[in-house]
């Protein structure tokens, strides 16, 4: 059997009939009408309202967040002024002790007589009753 399949050398040379032909074919080619003017007024006029509500509604989205921020910052501050207005509370409480009003006035030169009220030493010969009957 001979060698055929293996090596170029032996293979059968091929017959200049056999060329390639190239078949021309044509083919119609259909251009497309452009859009009409109305119908592209119409999409324009489409996406533009697209554009707008979706503008209005990221408007509408940022407004929310600016309220959340204001109502955690209001938040923020009650909670302080809550702070503050117990420790004011506190010293009301504190400044507003009888004892303590007692032990100032005394120091501060006022005498309690509970017949006449409170008398005020300014000077060694001058004295002023506060409250009295």
């Amino acid at each position: 059997m001979a060698y055929i399949n293996g090596n170029l050398a032996l293979q059968p040379k091929r017959k200049p009939q056999e060329q390639v032909t190239v078949r021309e074919t044509k083919r119609l080619v259909r251009k497309r009408k452009s859009l009409p003017v109305q119908e592209k007024l119409l999409y324009l006029f489409t996406v533009l309202m697209c554009v707008i509500v979706a503008g209005v509604i990221i408007f509408r989205y940022a407004q929310i967040y600016d309220m959340n921020l204001q109502i955690k910052k209001m938040n923020t501050e009650y909670g302080t002024m809550n702070v503050e207005i117990e420790d004011l509370k506190r010293q009301v409480q504190q400044l507003s002790d009888p004892e303590r009003i007692r032990q100032m006035a005394e120091t501060q030169g006022m005498v309690s007589s509970l017949d006449n009220g409170i008398t005020i030493r300014k000077d060694d010969n001058e004295t002023k009753t506060a409250m009295g009957n």
